[in-house]
């Protein structure tokens, strides 16, 4: 199995020193927190777990982030939780980053190193456990799942994205490639994670706009992305947020590849209204059967 490097951070506090220039943005059609923001004091803790901190990338907010909340958890050895989630009808992917965990599901334990990939439907009965000697750091992407009459929930599963060959961009002779975790073609999916790798001088050549809202943390490498009508630079560790329709683009850099793990909504009709929570709550029940 590769032990590829994947980008993490750790904490800390910068030194009284440190010029206060920095590259962090907030727009209303794009964000980018670069990796030095994460430090001890935006950490934050949720109810139910032990050993663990989190530094959240994104979450629901008027002019922010609409479908989905994204965290980093660093998780101390012997530290995790029984209660995970505490809200229903929530789904969620964990990508393991740096160390290990146990996850269980439905009483089945998953021994997940650094590349691990989990899905966890909605109202899974999931717990999770660092077991071994070092700290654990993941992404946890959460989203309430939307459920479509007639349509089942999702399968959860647990795979690594070592054991995935990844699928080349047509016409681009290697140089972009997405590691895709579940087929496009099964609709029961309303969200793909999915882990996109440009080698050097691989370009995203057009300006892409459309529907699907983006969240963007960059693994490895470096590039020059453009976000709406910016070009930014960004490095392993700094996180992009793109709203729906944000044009953008990409030239990796190098001299390494640049690969980011990538947040995206699919295969639902656009809302015309917000659903009431207790009518979707309503129909995540059904699909569960």
């Amino acid at each position: 199995m590769s032990t590829r490097p994947y980008y993490f951070p750790e904490g800390g506090l910068p030194p009284q020193t440190q010029l206060l220039t920095d590259r962090a943005m907030f727009t209303e059609a794009y964000a980018v927190i670069p990796k030095g923001t994460f430090s001890d004091i935006v950490i934050s803790f949720l109810p139910f777990w032990d050993g663990a901190r989190f530094w959240v990338l994104s979450r629901p907010l008027s002019g922010f982030a609409e479908t989905f909340s994204q965290y980093i958890a660093e998780v101390q050895p012997g530290g995790g939780s029984d209660r995970p989630e505490t809200d229903s009808g929530v789904e969620a992917v964990l990508f393991v980053v740096g160390g290990g965990i146990s996850l269980t599901i439905g009483g089945e334990a998953h021994d997940m190193r650094t590349g691990g990939y989990a899905y966890l439907p909605p109202d899974t009965d999931w717990q999770l456990r660092n077991t071994g000697k070092v700290p654990a750091r993941f992404h946890w992407i959460r989203k309430a799942y939307q459920a479509v009459e007639g349509l089942a929930l999702p399968d959860a599963f647990v795979t690594n994205e070592n054991d995935i060959a990844p699928t080349p961009m047509p016409d681009t002779d290697g140089a972009w490639a997405t590691t895709r975790f579940v087929d496009p073609a099964d609709l029961r999916h309303d969200m793909h994670v999915t882990v996109v790798t440009f080698q050097p001088g691989g370009v995203i050549p057009f300006a892409e706009t459309h529907v699907m809202e983006h969240g963007l943390y960059v693994l490895e490498g470096k590039a020059v992305y453009r976000l709406n009508q910016d070009w930014v630079e960004v490095e392993a560790g700094d996180y992009m947020w793109l709203r729906a329709f944000c044009p953008q683009a990409c030239y990796a850099g190098g001299p390494g590849p640049f690969r980011y793990l990538l947040y995206k909504d699919v295969n639902r009709h656009m809302a015309l209204a917000i659903p009431e929570l207790s009518k979707n709550a309503a129909r995540v029940k059904a699909a569960a059967g």
